[in-house]
């Protein structure tokens, strides 16, 4: 079973040029050329740049290729009632986006990690006992959770100052500790490829598909680089989950 990991589209931007339409229509056909074909898709948030209805269509539209399920989450550049208009998430009422969906191998578990209106994200007690019970109810199922903002610090000041907040994390660590089902926590929003751990789990994040962010250890101000888009493969292997990640292909 393979479940693909697209981030931060932000269709509409052009803040660093006006590619994010093909990033995302080379990152389809990327994984449209992954052999065998990904069973399904999770784009982890920043889906659109100004959320707009427009973009949240256009970015449908781009999906559809795939002709595989496509699971979607909100960023901090998303807004939460338009996300669930156009892709039937949760989150009509503004309440957080958050969900599970049984693939087989693998379950996957969407977590809502956004403030409206804010560049960092934050997992309150409410979120969290939602998903210390969600995962209560499938103890046995290997499981992925997905979210915006992962928790990792990245050692690059701009990212730190609008990621999760340190007790954030550590809360979040002790519910995954209870869970030993959870085997990977990923996420988007640094434009980079990191990895790290939480309570013993592998964290992830994903490249954009729109542009990367320059590995800066004393920046202030986030920088484009110009360094590939990318995505990830979550490969369910022998009961065990491995992750690739892989450039888009021009």
């Amino acid at each position: 079973m393979i479940l693909a990991q697209l981030s931060d589209p932000h269709i509409g931007a052009t803040w660093a040029g006006d590619g994010s339409v093909d990033g995302v229509a080379a990152a389809v056909e990327s994984v449209r050329a992954i052999r065998p074909r990904p069973d399904a898709v999770v784009v982890t948030g920043d889906l659109a740049d100004r959320a707009s209805d427009e973009e949240y269509k256009q970015l449908r539209e781009l999906l559809s290729p795939l002709e595989v399920p496509f699971y979607v989450l909100p960023g901090n550049h998303d807004d939460r009632r338009a996300l669930s208009r156009h892709f039937g998430v949760p989150g009509s009422d503004g309440e957080p986006s958050q969900y599970s969906v049984d693939l087989g191998p693998l379950r996957l578990v969407v977590l809502d990690t956004t403030i409206p209106g804010e560049d960092a994200g934050a997992l309150d007690s409410e979120r969290l006992d939602w998903l210390d019970n969600e995962l209560t109810a499938a103890p046995e199922q290997l499981t992925l959770i997905a979210m915006h903002h992962p928790p990792l610090l990245t050692g690059i000041p701009v990212c730190d100052a609008m990621g999760l907040a340190p007790s954030d994390r550590l809360a979040l660590g002790a519910v995954i500790e209870r869970h030993p089902q959870v085997r990977r926590l990923v996420g988007g929003h640094f434009h980079l490829a990191i990895t790290a751990e939480l309570a013993g789990r592998t964290v992830l994040t994903a490249p954009s598909t729109y542009t990367q962010f320059r590995l800066d250890f004393t920046s202030d101000e986030i920088e484009p680089a110009a360094d590939p888009a990318g995505f990830v493969l979550h490969a369910v292997v022998d009961g065990e989950l491995v992750s690739h990640f892989r450039p888009v292909q021009p």
